[in-house]
């Protein structure tokens, strides 16, 4: 029975040391790329005076992925550090030397109980180990799915960088225009508010002019025309107005100078093609345009 005992620790043991080989490892995405097509955008925000929904929109979906690989891949390496850890407990308690073992010269209650130590440690490694192998699972995704965003926003880029003389054209037809007034909107908005108000109801109020915004709240060239009393869904009759006018903005669009529309976390952004585009969920309710219309003007 004892030799039996005997056998199951060395078992035991052989577990603790063992890993699993590694898979071979996917290439991490590089945040240094990301901080440079970051900077890319901003020059084209720049140059096309006012944030590209679209490019916002894949620089987030790639700030997101690339932190989430980076968060697994700590996990991960704490999680190896813990195997670690116990395989040298495991070496450091020692293993029963043999001649005491086979010469049953240990008492059976040492025995039992290291055997015990060894056969929790064991346990706690293989519960690791699977821990381990999902986190494995979870970061190569991660890295895959960041490094694919970041070819997304490389393929952004040149593609707005190769529409410049279409987009130049757009914006000369519209011209530039500076904020000025009480308002601190330019003559464009301003004329675009007032049509607004002019054909629907806005009982909730309107936002435009925000200082310090970097945006074009901050420029005098957007407001929200919110459909709730603000950080809460509008429904029924409040979100089909909010309906009505999208739809409005994207009709008049043209003619009102119109260059982008956010409303219930989607885009139309007149410089990347029109249409509407989902955008990744910002946060809120508010954050995510559910509760009011914004209107950009060129």
């Amino acid at each position: 029975m004892r030799i039996w005992r005997i056998a199951v620790l060395v078992a035991v043991l052989a577990g603790l040391v063992t890993l699993p080989a590694p898979e071979p490892a996917a290439a991490a995405p590089s945040p240094a790329e990301l901080r440079k097509l970051t900077k890319q955008a901003a020059k084209l925000n720049e140059l096309y005076r006012g944030q590209i929904q679209s490019l916002e929109e894949i620089r987030i979906q790639a700030k997101r992925a690339t932190d989430t690989s980076s968060d697994l891949e700590a996990q991960l390496k704490a999680a190896q550090a813990d195997v670690a850890r116990i395989a040298q407990t495991a070496y450091i308690l020692g293993p029963l030397d043999t001649v005491q073992m086979f010469g049953m010269q240990a008492e059976p209650h040492q025995v039992l109980g290291q055997a015990a130590n060894m056969t929790y440690m064991a346990n706690e490694r293989t519960q690791r180990v699977k821990s381990i192998q999902k986190l494995i699972e979870k970061s190569k995704n991660a890295k895959v799915e960041a490094n694919d965003k970041i070819q997304k926003m490389k393929k952004e880029i040149k593609a707005l960088e190769n529409k410049r003389d279409e987009i130049q054209r757009l914006l000369n037809k519209y011209g530039f225009q500076r904020p000025g007034g009480s308002d601190n909107l330019t003559p464009r908005m301003i004329s675009v508010r007032a049509a607004i108000m002019a054909n629907f109801p806005t009982r909730y109020g309107v936002g435009c002019f925000r200082a310090g915004d970097p945006g074009e709240h901050g420029k005098g060239r957007a407001c929200d025309f919110m459909m709730s009393p603000g950080g809460t869904m509008a429904t029924g009759a409040d979100a089909a107005n909010g309906d009505a006018l999208a739809d409005y903005l994207i009709k008049n669009g043209a003619r009102l100078g119109v260059m982008y529309i956010i409303w219930k976390q989607r885009y139309y952004d007149i410089r990347s093609g029109g249409g509407w585009d989902p955008m990744s969920d910002r946060g809120g309710i508010t954050a995510n345009h559910y509760d009011h219309v914004h209107v950009s003007v060129f």
